[in-house]
């Protein structure tokens, strides 16, 4: 898959075909893709079902991710049966569980109004520090992840009237964009977010360069952040008790285990980046912002905004309908 499949694929397919060997050396007894029959390709879709290798045999997987793991086995199949390596019809004794829209899409979203909660608190607390940055970014942008890590000093053009950021695909020096080359995109950014970035580099940023000479705009002590320091700044910051406000799962802040760094995922109200990214697309929705612009400016098809992105209430789509039938 190296020559035509970008890297979040290859990634994606390696867990689910590392589930599949495991499934294979411990329950199948198999070592010897002459041996798979369609017998055992069931049997392995009812241990990941029910739980098998990502978790405790006693807790079911989501749909989703059982479709996902089934699409990744067929598809190894077909490239078996290429190298005549099973026979050519085995793939086709994988089926595919069929999915609801609501699985298909995940629910986990945070109100576009505690996202503004967070920034007034970081903006007046932690002022230029690399969360502030990174909240910035993601919420001002709706930047992936992987696109704001992926950020070099280079890429930030903080002179003139029009400040923006460059988002390159570097997939050779470990920096890829989700949709490779086609992510590529300039993005103007508020001349309030040009300060808070113009006081980080100037500031707390550590002038560090990453293991490829390259000179990141988010950094660590150690170099560019990783992918889970930047979801980190979000699970942090998304516990209301952290922003100072009272908590509404009526835990105690001084026993609750999810004030700990390690366990800062498990409070309720804690969200990632990507449920940022859905609030940003639906705020940007609800303000009149055209759909194509949209899709442009966070690098994701209209069609993905609308089923993934998009978490309006029927009200509120009602009201950006409205707007165009008043006389």
């Amino acid at each position: 898959m190296e020559d035509d499949s970008a890297a979040w694929t290859r990634t994606s397919h390696r867990s689910h075909l590392r589930a599949f060997v495991e499934w294979c050396r411990e329950e199948g007894g198999i070592d010897n893709m002459n041996d798979l029959t369609g017998r055992d390709l069931y049997e392995f879709r009812v241990w990941r079902r029910e739980g098998g290798y990502s978790k405790g045999m006693d807790e079911e997987i989501a749909p989703k991710t059982l479709h996902s793991a089934l699409a990744t086995i067929r598809s190894f199949l077909r490239f078996c049966a290429q190298i005549e390596a099973v026979p050519s019809d085995l793939y086709e004794k994988v089926p595919l569980p069929s999915l609801s829209d609501s699985e298909e899409v995940s629910d986990s979203t945070i109100a576009p109004e505690r996202v503004l909660d967070i920034l007034e608190y970081l903006d007046r607390y932690e002022y230029a520090s690399r969360d502030h940055v990174v909240w910035s970014l993601i919420w001002h942008t709706g930047a992936r992840v992987g696109a704001v890590r992926a950020l070099d000093l280079e890429d930030v053009d903080l002179e003139g009237r029009k400040p923006g950021l460059d988002y390159v695909h570097r997939p050779e020096t470990g920096t890829p964009l989700k949709n490779d080359e086609g992510g590529e995109r300039f993005n103007r950014i508020t001349d309030r977010v040009a300060e808070v970035l113009r006081a980080y580099i100037d500031g707390p940023r550590k002038d560090v360069l990453d293991d490829h000479g390259r000179a990141p705009l988010v950094t660590t002590s150690h170099g560019r952040a990783s992918g889970g320091s930047i979801r980190d700044s979000f699970y942090r910051w998304t516990r209301p008790c952290f922003i100072g406000k009272e908590c509404p799962h009526d835990r105690d802040p001084e026993t609750c285990e999810a004030t700990e760094f390690y366990h800062m995922s498990k409070c309720p109200s804690s969200r990632s980046p990507h449920d940022a990214r859905k609030a940003r697309v639906t705020k940007y929705r609800n303000d009149g912002v055209p759909r194509a612009a949209v899709s442009d400016r966070l690098d994701a098809s209209e069609q993905v905004l609308d089923k993934h992105y998009d978490r309006a209430s029927k009200r509120e789509k009602a009201d950006r309908r409205w707007r165009f039938f008043q006389e």
